[in-house]
């Protein structure tokens, strides 16, 4: 502790303890939000890694959850994080668009990668269109278009 001169009665330089701040409770608490946020971050990303593409169009505004279909790099399909094999896929939809009573079925994201060949993409719409979902979105990043 740092020590100050007080001039009593005796006018003598005499020390007495100063006040400090302590900040390691402080500290400590910064650490622990540092780690429940650092443990939480990846789990706010969707399960499936796709390298999406880019484009200038601004994100849409959404009130229900959408359904999210990704086709990853090697041309595996998945519903919501779910891997579906590959003659399952219409029936899968077509569930879908009957659990749903909205006209059109419900919304679907299409998200698919970047090097997938454009057959195949149009392959996974194809049975998006066969199950009588109509409103179907195209998912990409924001930035500038190659």
């Amino acid at each position: 502790m740092a020590m100050g001169p007080i001039l009593g009665s005796n006018r003598r330089g005499r020390r007495s303890p100063m006040a400090e701040i302590n900040v390691t409770p402080m500290v400590d608490v910064m650490l622990v939000l540092l780690i429940i946020f650092m443990v939480t971050a990846p789990l706010l990303v969707a399960g499936v890694p796709v390298d999406l593409p880019e484009t200038k169009a601004g994100a849409l505004d959404q009130e229900a959850k959408p359904i999210q279909i990704s086709v990853e790099g090697g041309g595996a399909v998945f519903v919501d994080d779910t891997a579906v094999p590959e003659g399952e896929l219409g029936a899968r939809l077509a569930q879908i668009a009957a659990t749903s009573g909205e006209e059109g079925g419900p919304r679907i994201f299409l998200r698919a990668d970047r090097g997938l060949d454009y057959g195949r993409v149009m392959a996974v719409m194809g049975e998006i269109n066969a199950a009588g979902l109509r409103k179907v979105a195209l998912v990409s990043t924001q930035g500038e278009a190659r």
